[in-house]
């Protein structure tokens, strides 16, 4: 199917998060605002920016702590810092950036903001393994409490059970596809409190998820089950997306008065955003795959190492 130049050039542009110049927004209670260039407008909501600057300074003196106890490099390791950086500023840029903004007039500025959100925040946070270091970025009697806490059976049966890939897997599919429904979907963009809420759920379903793979006890990324759950999360996020980019008609009547602004009708506003979450959403999955499967065959390889050093022992 093709796509107008005007649209794979907007595509191309909100890839890079660049400026766009826009006639008409709509804040998240669905008040039309005064013209204004969307794309350059940063969204410096309160209680988010205070989360994000609370959460780098747990972090942050978390990581000092963990290293002046043991060495640098110790207790948490510096591409784990560096992950958690890359998932931070993720974080930052769809929460805060004129991305943010721009969801509210594009259809496709919005798809991307929640990819940023599940496919980069979401498994560089896990891999920095943010739980740990911001427990020890508190004072020692602070620490305590959620160290006792974490100590009892039920907190660990539930938090595995939690984080079971199944259990992750369905949690991640049920967000995903019901936030995109044209009912809720457009309901969040008329409250800023569902809105909110649509964000901080496809968040920790997809920390669920990610964590179940990567530090889940039983299946870790030493599985090979791991691989296929990360394949049947790419298939059904690639449905929704290819079932946006193929309708016939907009599924969201409220960007039929902003994607003007953008140079786009209301219909190839979601085929773009239809394609970033069937296409372009893929390339993570891919890649968490790929590796997810070098580890497990890596590890397949040391036990029979091991096993054939038994025999030969024998």
């Amino acid at each position: 199917m093709g796509l107008p130049s005007s649209s794979r050039r907007l595509l191309i542009e909100l890839c890079l998060v660049g400026a766009t110049d826009a006639a008409i927004a709509f804040a998240h209670q669905g008040e039309l605002q005064p013209p204004t260039r969307v794309g350059t407008t940063w969204s410096w909501e309160p209680g988010v920016a205070l989360s994000l600057t609370l959460l780098a300074w747990l972090y942050g003196q978390g990581v000092r702590a963990l290293w002046q106890a043991s060495a640098v490099g110790r207790g948490i390791r510096r591409w784990e810092v560096a992950a958690f950086g890359g998932g931070w500023l993720a974080l930052a840029i769809a929460l805060l950036s004129p991305l943010h903004t721009m969801g509210s007039v594009l259809f496709t500025a919005h798809m991307l903001q929640h990819e940023l959100l599940m496919l980069v925040a979401a498994p560089l946070l896990v891999l920095g393994r943010p739980v740990v270091t911001c427990l020890w970025g508190l004072a020692s009697p602070w620490r305590r409490a959620p160290a006792r806490l974490n100590k009892l059976c039920w907190v660990q049966k539930g938090w595995q059970g939690l984080t079971h890939p199944l259990l992750a897997w369905s949690l991640q599919a049920v967000a995903l596809w019901t936030w995109h429904t044209p009912g809720l979907f457009q309901a969040a963009l008329a409250h800023r409190w569902l809105h909110t809420l649509q964000h901080l759920s496809l968040l920790a379903s997809a920390g669920l998820f990610w964590w179940a793979l990567i530090r889940g006890r039983q299946w870790s990324m030493r599985s090979g089950a791991a691989v296929l759950y990360v394949f049947m999360t790419s298939a059904y996020s690639g449905a929704l997306g290819a079932l946006l980019t193929f309708a016939a008609l907009p599924w969201y009547p409220a960007y039929a008065q902003t994607t003007m602004a953008g140079g786009l009708t209301p219909l190839e506003d979601q085929q773009l955003g239809g394609l970033l979450m069937w296409v372009l959403g893929g390339i993570p999955y891919l890649i968490a795959g790929l590796a997810l499967m070098t580890q497990w065959l890596r590890t397949a390889e040391e036990r029979v190492r091991r096993w054939e050093s038994q025999v030969l022992l024998r």
